[in-house]
């Protein structure tokens, strides 16, 4: 990209007591992009973005924010940050606006006019000054980034945002994100464990797995670099799948249930494994090709770990 990024990671490495947490990564984030962030159990996807919001420090490497150095310019690399890592604090006896006041007053130069532009752009212009108890969680959510965008940042950073959002607070949720990507041209970091939603949401993604970043790119493009997803149904999953996870045409295979199989495979293949199977003896029921999604990749790339 010709855009300089706003976000830099350049060989971050955080050490804690013996044990490497985050081991030599690095990506960066372009203005007026959504930047996923997933990564299973485990892997440091929480240490990272607290490392990014200086909660915590690297070990070793480099941070930067909008060119300034987290460790060395910390107020002016802040300055250009808004977040919410995990749930936003508000006072809920308290109307929206007057949530915004309080905290508008540990902020430089944000003032009333700054106040209502935050509050048109989230659109809680009818509910904001209702007390913040009687708001969904998904207006909360909103009164949260309205929050975080007081000060003017340039990258927002926003932890499981869609955390206990039913599924049409989860869709307005990723509408509006997009919308103000697309207004205000911000760099926004979205870690979340709903693959799904990071799929239809993010512009490029970053896997990490055990401490490391092993995938970056377009959604697009990762999922089209995948080999195509093929499903078997057969009548002994259990030989078939030891059969199929041997082959060197396979790049993954995992039971589905008790007679599939879901894999990612060469498909021009298909044949050569179809009859490998019959010469064993094994019945097949069905070859279905599948559609490729960015959960196929997370499987190919962490071997099936959970997310978090």
């Amino acid at each position: 990209m010709s855009l300089k990024p706003t976000v830099q990671l350049e060989n971050v490495t955080k050490i804690i007591g013996k044990k490497t947490i985050i081991d030599n990564i690095s990506f960066d984030i372009y203005p007026g992009e959504v930047f996923g962030f997933l990564g299973p159990n485990g892997a440091g996807k929480t240490t990272t973005i607290r490392m990014l919001v200086g909660l915590i420090k690297p070990t070793s490497g480099k941070i930067h924010i909008c060119g300034f150095d987290v460790r060395k310019q910390f107020v002016q690399a802040m300055q250009r940050l808004g977040s919410i890592v995990e749930n936003p604090e508000l006072y809920k006896y308290l109307s929206g606006r007057d949530n915004l006041q309080m905290f508008a007053r540990m902020l430089p130069d944000v003032d009333e006019e700054r106040i209502q532009e935050v509050i048109d752009l989230v659109d809680l212009t009818a509910r904001i000054d209702d007390q913040v108890r009687t708001y969904s969680l998904g207006m909360r959510q909103r009164l949260g980034i309205a929050q975080a965008l007081l000060g003017r940042p340039d990258v927002l950073i926003l932890d499981e945002p869609t955390n206990g959002l039913d599924p049409m607070g989860i869709k307005d949720l990723r509408t509006f994100i997009r919308k103000l990507v697309d207004d205000t041209g911000l760099s926004v970091l979205v870690s979340s464990h709903i693959l799904s939603e990071i799929e239809l949401l993010a512009d490029r993604v970053a896997i990490m797995s055990h401490g490391k970043i092993v995938k970056v790119g377009s959604v697009s493009d990762l999922v089209g670099a995948l080999s195509s997803g093929v499903d078997w149904r057969v009548s002994d999953s259990i030989r078939a799948l030891a059969i199929l996870q041997e082959s060197p045409y396979v790049q993954a295979a995992e039971l589905y249930d008790d007679h599939t199989i879901h894999t990612l495979m060469d498909e021009s293949k298909t044949s050569n494994l179809n009859e490998a199977l019959m010469k064993a003896g094994i019945e097949v029921w069905t070859i279905e090709r599948k559609v490729q999604t960015l959960e196929d990749l997370f499987i190919s790339l962490t071997g099936g770990d959970h997310i978090v």
